[in-house]
């Protein structure tokens, strides 16, 4: 017994390297088709056999992988693995013991590499064909099975063996060198399959299950596999399975859903609590919560879904509520420590008040008179001599002593910078909400007592001065506004100033330029050329330089209606002050802007929009005052900020904004029919008529007087401004002898300026003579050529700095974060739109095994991208207005848009999931929950830059109508074939790698008998196993590239180009230098009159102008193409010499010559009319590289003509001055230079 057992596992180890040796290393040797029946093996046979099969598999595949990957490398993420779970038979083996008992002779019958190709290319070639599957013969012919030789293991369901003494190569893979089979031919055992056209088997994949067939008498069909018997042969029977094809092209080897086949010969029914999906080799526990009766194909998981939805939505409330209630308990609580540290301060002004008065009671009279009198000298001195912007401020501390510390003034003391350097380095240490909001009513109460007792030294231990603020004055010398392509002006000639500490009002009839004029100043305008010269503080620099000190007030109220008034300033004030200026003063300088406004009321009540309720409309324009008065403005321009309110609130924003020019503000606001009170608030007066020609500008108080000396005398009881606004408008006739028309000439007869040629007919016959009516402004002694609005070029000359990018985007995050969680509404109906489609097309939508769900990911990245993008939308559409207004006042537009952004990745994290919930639970793809989650926030997060992009550079409506097009036509791009037009295109939409990734995600966990079914669909598609994590990384770039797009757009906004051609007025024949953007000769033929003449050199040139052509000798033709006035303008062609002769008093370095590339000089000639005697010319050197300029050889002439009709002549430079110059002759100069303007006005708009 022991000698058996000792003997048996050498005896197998023995038979097993025989038969290693005999089949694997020697693969000539002859296989016997029979053994004696004491020959039969035992059962220890089948491992060694199915050992065998593998070693022999595993060789095949190592051998051969390279040539596999390349075959179907898109289908198989790793060949070995792939194939090893289609054909791993360890312990699984018992079908090769049932079939070598049966046969004998189970090696002899097994499939070659050879047989293997044959089956598997005629599978790639016509696999996806239903039609060609399903005929007779889809295998080539080979040499066993062909139109010659046709035994019966040529049928389906049935193999030969190798015939007897043949040797043959397993690892052959010429097909014309397989073996011959075509003896002894049976059916083929169980667990293998057989094709039709080859005599070999082929073990089944895992995952099916190939029983033998069982005959159907009534059809003659072998079912389940449904082939047919061969007619004539009575003894042919029903074998094991055909053939291992896609489960669209047949599905009977497949494992019967409900079941799960452990081996391709056994099948069971999926046991209570589990459930089976077709080819499943083994069974799947139901999750908790859902029932699964026996045999049940796929749990119903729409319970567990709704149970996540419940969870999420419970989390999302929470977050929502405790934030709410966090961000509530904080307001209460600021808002207790606000009002305590009001009281207190109003309680110790009070004290202090009755102990100074009644010290003051034991002093004489005449004594505290005196001393009034010099407390109010030295503090106007003071406010007028300082030039420092600081407060000096006590320590807040002070607030904190007892009443009766009372010290003597600092003026004593001669301490003042002491305290101020220890005030600020006090307001620094205040931490505590209470600390600072005693510190800021402190300083308020102080504030009002002063400006009740009109004094500014009135506490004996408190020395509080006004803040000076940097000075900016601004200066315009003929500043005039002419529509682009048009001849129309807007505003002319208007010169003057606008000075630091003084209100200054625009006032005019409607149409006049009011609103115009201020926008031109702060460099606002678009959509005109604007000529004249602007200076800020007597430089010629532009005013964007000091944006961070310019407050702008537009005449619509842009403030955030989801934000307080609080919150509206405070944030206006954290971004836009110097980022030195400690907390405490900050919460200062918004409590004084909303005490100075009247807003303590409604201060945290939202603002409001359209749509939802907020404060009044008097309230939200004060609001849109205080967001410039709290960022300390040094020139803050109102856009009629008093329309909309009462006169007492009118009252109150005049008096606060006194207050601000007494600290130095310049301020100059649009305002329409004051109140007398109000009018006599303001010290400067602006005063345009129609067309926007100045009728007065000046002093209030010495209005009256200017006018009275025309004539114009103001009725009693009657308003200044409304009288001469009338006046103006044509309603009253002016009681004088001047006309309303005349009163902008007679203002620049009064001050000097000079008077445009055609507005002379209005100065009156015994005035000055035109020469003296038109003198050059003495101090125009520079030119400024176009200036491009660019924040990125212009330097920063404010001397302000404010805090960075980092701080301003943690002051972003607070704001966006509020403005999310009070709009939760919308959110909320964002995430149940996604749950409803999420469900529907769960349901409706097949995730079919036959295409990995293919459809149903198409309708999920539709679905998604449409309703995702359209939710971005609102990201930058709804406040794009708001934010032109931050960004022109210097808030960092990088903080804005990462802000923003940041906030949306809550959307883009969460917006899957809840889509998910419904769709995975509804559909059940066979692929894991987090890999279809992450695909999706791939997607999203791709997605929202896309929509980014179109809300910020299009209209809301129209990016609704991208948003909507877009996914829905790339998606259908994505699906069209290689053979389309537009399958190159189909590459690069991001659509297509959405689906790719779902479908190959889906695909990797098709494994076994589903590896032929997922290289037949992954080949349909074009997809590759693969590139899964390619695409999710094509999908985030995109969403990168899209979102950096984005921010570009958004800058560029802000960046538009103005035309903006600025010139001076010539003196002394000088020269002036204009930037045309465009200028052809037909249009200037077609838009100046008949007696202008058209200069081109030289003569020897040859010209096509329209009809007209020139030989290359004529010096002269006559074009006749027509004028304004119906006549024919002349185009006269002049010789070099003829040109720099009448232009010898031109500047040298303006002389006409042909350097360069042989350039063509293009002139034009203007006749001035009466009174002036004098000629206008304009020349261009037109070069050969980008212009309709001919080739040039060295003999001067052309190899072809010009045809300027067709490409058009541009001229980037108009060179003019007056011909000839015997002696000064501004009038001509003037006259000139008013041409040139007027004719770039006609023809810059002119395309060519």
């Amino acid at each position: 017994m022991n000698g058996d057992t000792r003997i048996k596992p050498f005896r197998v180890l023995y038979l097993f390297f025989i038969l290693v040796n005999f089949v694997g290393q020697f693969p000539q040797n002859v296989w016997c088709q029979k053994a004696a029946p004491s020959r039969k093996p035992i059962s220890r046979m089948s491992p060694l056999l199915s050992n065998l099969f593998l070693a022999r598999f595993n060789k095949t595949i190592e051998k051969f992988q390279p040539a596999i990957e390349k075959e179907i490398g898109f289908c198989t993420e790793d060949v070995k693995k792939d194939f090893h779970g289609a054909f791993d038979f360890q312990g699984r083996d018992k079908f090769f013991q049932k079939c070598h008992d049966k046969l004998q002779d189970l090696p002899t019958r097994i499939c070659t590499v050879s047989e293997l190709k044959v089956y598997f290319t005629s599978f790639l070639r016509n696999g996806g064909d239903k039609k060609s599957v399903s005929e007779s013969h889809f295998l080539e012919p080979n040499r066993n099975c062909n139109l010659t030789s046709w035994s019966a293991g040529c049928e389906a369901g049935w193999a030969s063996a190798v015939n007897p003494g043949q040797k043959y190569d397993y690892n052959e893979t010429n097909p014309k060198k397989m073996p011959f089979r075509t003896t002894n031919s049976k059916p083929c055992c169980e667990g293998f399959f057989c094709p039709e056209g080859l005599t070999c088997m082929i073990p089944c994949p895992l995952g099916a299950h190939c029983p033998v067939a069982k005959l159907d008498p009534a059809s003659g069909i072998c079912l389940p596999y449904r082939y047919q018997l061969p007619s004539g042969k009575p003894n042919h029977t029903c074998g094991a399975a055909d053939m291992w094809v896609p489960v669209h092209l047949g599905n009977e080897i497949f494992c019967d859903p409900g079941y799960y086949c452990p081996t391709t010969i056994k099948k069971i029914e999926c046991p209570l609590g589990f459930y089976c999906r077709m080819g499943s080799r083994v069974k799947y526990r139901c999750f908790v919560g859902t029932k699964c009766d026996k045999g049940t194909e796929m749990p119903s998981m729409q319970l567990f879904g709704f149970l996540l939805i419940v969870l999420l939505t419970a989390i999302l409330i929470v977050v929502y509520n405790c934030s709410d209630q966090v961000i509530s308990t904080r307001s209460e609580k600021q808002a207790k420590s606000r009002e305590a540290a009001a009281k207190y301060a109003r309680e110790t002004a009070q004290a202090r008040q009755k102990s100074r008065a009644g010290k003051d009671a034991w002093k004489p009279s005449g004594l505290q008179g005196l001393q009034d009198t010099l407390s109010r000298t030295f503090s106007r001195t003071k406010t007028k001599n300082s030039n420092g912007p600081q407060v000096n401020k006590r320590d807040v501390h002070s607030i904190d002593d007892n009443l009766d510390s009372d010290k003597s003034s600092n003026l004593e003391n001669g301490d003042k910078n002491a305290n101020s350097k220890h005030a600020r380095r006090a307001s620094k240490e205040l931490h505590t909400r209470s600390q600072i909001f005693k510190y800021a009513y402190g300083q308020i109460e102080k504030e009002k007592a002063m400006d009740g007792m009109n004094m500014n030294m009135m506490f004996g231990d408190e020395d509080v001065f006004l803040r000076k603020r940097p000075k900016i004055e601004v200066a315009f010398k003929e500043l005039t506004l002419t529509l682009k392509g048009k001849r129309k002006n807007i505003m002319r000639c208007v010169s003057g100033k606008i000075l630091p500490g003084r209100i200054s009002a625009v006032m005019g009839p409607s149409g006049a330029g009011k609103t115009t004029f201020l926008s031109a100043l702060t460099g606002k305008i678009t959509g005109c050329n604007m000529s004249g010269m602007i200076l800020i503080n007597g430089k010629n620099e532009s005013i964007h330089s000091y944006k961070k000190i310019v407050g702008f007030v537009p005449q619509d109220d842009i403030v955030h209606g989801d934000l307080t008034v609080e919150e509206n300033l405070r944030f206006s004030a954290r971004c836009r002050l110097s980022a030195d200026i400690p907390k405490a003063d900050k919460v200062l300088i918004t409590e004084r802007v909303i005490e100075a406004l009247g807003l303590q009321g409604v201060r945290d009540s939202k603002v409001g929009t359209v749509e939802k309720r907020g404060i009044s409309g008097g309230q939200k324009k004060r609001v849109n005052v205080g967001l410039e008065m709290v960022m300390e403005p040094s020139l803050l321009i109102l856009d009629e900020p008093t329309s909309g309110l009462d006169s007492a609130s009118s009252s109150l924003l005049l008096r606060a904004l006194r207050r601000e020019a007494l600290e130095g503000v310049n301020i100059s606001m649009v305002v329409h029919q004051p109140s007398y009170s109000l009018y006599k608030m303001f010290d400067d007066l602006i005063l345009l008529a129609k067309g926007g020609l100045t009728v007065y500008h000046g002093p209030v108080d010495k209005v009256e007087e200017y006018f009275a000396g025309m004539g114009i005398t103001i009725p009693d009881r009657v308003n200044t401004p409304d009288h001469l606004i009338d006046i103006l408008e044509g309603i009253t006739k002016p009681s004088g002898d001047v006309t309303a028309q005349q009163l902008p000439v007679r203002w620049m007869l009064h001050n000097g300026y000079r008077v445009p040629p055609d507005m002379l007919h209005l100065c009156d016959q015994s005035g000055s003579s035109s020469s003296s009516l038109v003198e050059p402004v003495e101090h125009a002694d520079s030119q400024r050529e176009v200036e491009k609005y660019n924040y990125f070029t212009t330097p920063d000359l404010s001397g302000r700095v404010t805090p960075g990018v980092f701080r301003q985007y943690r002051y972003y995050i607070g704001r966006v974060a509020k403005q999310r969680l009070r709009d939760a509404r919308v959110q909320a109906a964002d995430y149940i739109i996604l749950l409803l489609a999420g469900a529907c097309l769960g349901t409706m939508a097949e995730v079919s095994d036959v295409s990995f769900g293919y459809s149903g990911y198409q309708y999920t990245v539709i679905a998604v991208s449409l309703l995702c993008m359209i939710g971005a939308l609102r990201t930058f559409s709804q406040d794009k207005l708001q934010y032109r207004r931050e960004s022109a006042s210097g808030m960092n537009s990088l903080s804005y848009f990462l802000a923003k952004d940041t906030m949306d990745l809550l959307n883009v994290v969460m917006k899957p999931l809840v889509y998910l919930c419904m769709f995975y639970f509804f559909s059940y793809p066979r692929s894991s929950f987090e890999s279809n989650y992450l695909i999706l926030l791939c997607l999203v997060y791709c997605v929202t830059g896309i929509s980014y992009t179109l809300a910020i550079s299009l209209e809301f409506s129209q990016a609704q109508l991208w948003s909507v097009l877009l996914p829905v036509v790339l998606t259908l791009i994505a699906n069209q074939d290689k053979s389309s037009a537009v399958s190159l295109v189909s590459q690069f939409v991001f659509p297509r790698w959405a689906l790719e990734a779902f479908v190959t995600a889906n695909a990797k966990e098709y494994t076994g008998v589903w590896l032929m079914t997922r290289c037949a669909a992954l080949k349909k598609f074009d997809f590759d196993i693969h590139n899964s994590k390619k695409c999710l990384c094509y999908l985030m770039a995109t969403g990168l590239g899209c979102r950096i797009i984005a921010f570009i757009c958004l800058m560029s906004s802000e960046l538009k180009e103005e035309d903006i051609n600025l010139f001076l007025i010539p003196v002394e024949g000088s020269i002036m230098v204009f930037k045309f953007r465009c200028l052809s000769i037909g249009d200037v033929a077609q838009e100046t009159e008949s007696d202008d003449e058209f200069v081109t050199a030289p003569s020897r040139f040859g010209l096509s102008l329209g009809s007209a052509t020139t030989s290359r000798n004529v010096d002269y033709i006559s074009s006749g193409v027509p004028s304004l006035n119906g006549g024919s303008s002349t185009l006269r062609v002049f010789t070099l010499a003829e040109l720099n002769k009448a232009t010898d008093n031109f500047d040298q370095s303006t002389k006409i010559g042909e350097g360069g590339f042989g350039s063509v000089h293009v002139g034009i000639i203007k006749r001035l009319e009466p009174p002036f005697d004098g000629i206008c010319v304009a020349v261009k050197r037109v070069g050969t590289k980008g212009y309709a300029a001919p080739e040039y050889v060295q003999t001067g002439r052309l190899t072809s003509k010009i045809d300027v009709w067709s490409y058009g002549i541009f001229l980037e430079e108009l060179i003019t001055g007056r011909l000839p110059v015997t002696q000064k002759n501004p009038e001509i100069d003037h006259a000139c230079m008013r041409w040139a303007y007027e004719f770039q006005a006609l023809t810059c708009d002119k395309g060519s």
